[in-house]
């Protein structure tokens, strides 16, 4: 481990009786320095970071649990013992993530998924007990999943695409010799959003717009195969698929219709008659049961923060959840559903694997995945705020105020724009962000206007206005925290990946005088060609995502007045641009392009590239070399120049 030190002044409360704001900078700084450490990229990235499956990831005997891991630097299954935490590599590949689906109900048999190089590609695995690792969906230039289990437990479901690029069919699996029988030919381009355990229905989904969508019901086994309509209406109603009831008697659906926000609702597929199910004041994010009906989970997405409740519906009462002081998720019961395993994590600490028993509500950790040679006090919790915009709408952001940081030792700061378009950033924990943050930036990560989780009218405020309203609204984001007395107003720069990193570009393209530094990860900066060259596996999603940016045959013009490689001439600020050689969405002669682009102008552009790695980075190393070469960056065109030079 490396670390070096910078100094840290004590904060005192401005409600300390009697003591004026002066006073007490007064005698802050007054009291001696405390030293704290700064840690590399390498340290913060050498903790582990663990995935859940979806079914099935307690073992027949209750003795283990399954969960994907980073802990060997590349994502692998392991068996982790449930009373002792010790962990057995199940999968030990040294260049593909390996993502664990499901465990089998009655032997050690496990499934898994695995692309090749980031392209996204997956096929799904099975590991033999023997360890033997069998492709169970061969073949080139196909994507496929694991979907879940029958009700008989002799066989699964998957989809598809090798038949056609653009659809996904749907196949039932044998566990013995894995047979593949076609259930559903996917010939119109159907969402496949979930089916039922019993492998009579299919819930299928037709996209209409960003706005709008279509809930439709398939029986298997009637004579008319035609999808039946389920919410049918006149306005723009969106709907997602949760589950099916553990007796196969009702669909739950989530839908806004009936509110700006995302509730839950079932379908009754006797009766034909829906019912409101789970309403909340945010969107209804996820509902499941465990396997014996008894327990229903459920999350909402809070103010960027998950609140989960396991509903005991045999006694009509709320299954109460340890207080551990951090945010649950991953709920997995055993098979006695006597326990049940979730990951819990802090703004300071990646995701840990605990045990909690249903009768005592006792916990037991399993992992602490936090790399012990960081000081986790030295870490900074968020805070949830709220900023004006140019028109006077609310912007919702995640805080991070670096240890030091204060009026006499104003920090510099990145404005954080997340993924889309349409993602979330939220509360938790961040790897990147918090080294960041621990070598002496401010960053606020905002979720401006067409960010999700905050209604759907919030959600379409940027349809068609991409890179104008919600740039404006990053821009108001970096007047926020200039106006913070903590904030050095004359070192703010902006940083994102995916379309944050396409907002990036337009920052620095449209608003040349707002930033001091950009730093593009993988971002978007010609949308012509990006639209053009969507993969064809997104065949279904393809118009909603024209009726949210444009179609490249019809809005071309707006499409190229928007992207920052077509005004490349008005980037006058340095650039770091990272990017995977097998992203799928965002091609790397998109980052090529506006590198040599930027480069024309004499501007300083560092450029990364990852040979294997697709859109995000899933090596450890590679996040390493990222993290580094974000925070040398920063470091040497933000933190060092005067104000003169910049």
């Amino acid at each position: 481990m490396k670390k070096r030190s910078i100094l840290l002044f004590p904060l005192f409360l401005l409600v300390l009786a009697g003591c004026s704001e002066t006073q007490q900078q007064a005698e802050s700084e007054a009291e001696p320095a405390q030293e704290i450490p700064v840690y590399d990229a390498e340290t913060f990235f050498d903790s582990t970071q663990i995935f859940a499956a979806d079914r099935y990831a307690w073992s027949l005997d209750d003795q283990t649990i399954s969960i994907s891991s980073n802990k060997s630097g590349i994502i692998n299954v392991y068996q982790i013992d449930a009373a002792t935490g010790d962990a057995t590599a199940l999968t030990q590949s040294s260049d593909n993530a390996n993502f664990l689906s499901s465990g089998f109900p009655d032997d050690g048999r496990i499934i898994f998924t695995a692309d090749v190089g980031g392209n996204e590609l997956t096929h799904v695995y099975v590991r033999e007990e023997s360890g033997e690792i069998v492709d169970i969906t061969p073949g080139e230039n196909l994507k496929a999943d694991f979907v879940g289990w029958h009700q008989d437990e002799q066989h699964f479901f998957i989809i598809s695409n090798e038949r056609d690029p653009s659809a996904f069919d749907v196949y039932k699996v044998s566990i013995d010799g894995y047979e593949r029988e076609l259930m559903f030919e996917n010939n119109d381009q159907w969402t496949v959003s979930s089916g039922s355990s019993d492998g009579k229905h299919l819930a299928l989904i037709r996209q209409n717009s960003s706005a709008d969508n279509d809930l439709y019901l398939l029986d298997l086994e009637a004579e008319n195969t035609e999808p039946k309509l389920l919410t049918p209406n006149e306005v723009n109603v969106r709907h997602t698929v949760f589950t099916f009831t553990p007796d196969n008697s009702k669909m739950v659906y989530g839908t806004n219709e009936h509110s700006e926000f995302t509730q839950a609702w079932t379908y009754d597929l006797a009766a034909g008659e829906t019912a409101p199910l789970i309403e909340a004041d945010w969107d209804v994010v996820f509902v499941f049961y465990s396997d014996s009906g008894r327990y229903r989970v459920s999350g909402v997405n809070a103010d960027a923060r998950t609140e989960i409740t396991i509903y005991d519906q045999e006694n009509d009462a709320n299954v109460e959840l340890p207080d551990l002081n951090g945010s649950p998720a991953n709920i997995r019961f055993n098979r006695t559903e006597t326990k049940f395993s979730m990951f819990l994590t802090t703004d300071t600490s990646p995701r840990d694997l605990y045990v909690v028993d249903m009768k005592s509500g006792d916990s037991t950790r399993l992992t602490s995945n936090l790399n012990p040679a960081i000081d986790e006090s030295v870490l900074v919790n968020t805070e949830v705020v709220r900023y004006q915009s140019f028109d006077g709408l609310e912007i919702p952001g995640i805080l991070y105020r670096p240890q030091g940081a204060t009026e006499a030792n104003p920090a510099p700061a990145l404005i954080w724009v997340h993924g889309g378009p349409g993602g979330q950033s939220r509360t938790g924990y961040s790897a990147m962000i918090q080294h960041i943050v621990n070598h002496g930036y401010a960053v606020l990560a905002a979720n401006n206007r067409g960010s999700s989780g905050y209604g759907k009218t919030f959600f379409h405020m940027d349809d068609k206005k991409h890179g104008e309203v919600d740039l404006d609204d990053i821009v108001y984001a970096k007047q926020y925290m200039a106006d913070l007395p903590w904030v050095d107003e004359n070192r703010v720069g902006i940083i994102g990946g995916s379309y944050g990193g396409y907002m990036v570009g337009a920052a620095l393209a449209f608003r040349p005088d707002v930033f001091d530094i950009g730093v593009n990860i993988f971002g978007v900066m010609n949308w012509v060609r990006t639209l053009e060259s969507i993969p064809p596996w997104w065949g279904a999603n393809r118009q909603p995502l024209f009726d949210e940016l444009g179609d490249p045959a019809t809005d071309k013009e707006r499409l190229t007045r928007i992207s920052p490689l077509f005004h490349a001439e008005n980037i006058q600020k340095p650039l770091l641009v990272v990017q995977g050689a097998n992203d799928p969405r965002v091609l790397q002669v998109e980052s090529d392009d506006i590198v040599a682009a930027v480069r024309k102008n004499g501007v300083t552009v560092d450029y990364l590239v990852f040979e294997d790695e697709g859109h995000g980075f899933s090596k450890r190393e590679n996040q390493i070399a990222a993290a580094d070469s974000i925070v040398s960056f920063l470091d040497r065109e933000l933190k060092a120049k005067t104000t003169k030079e910049i």
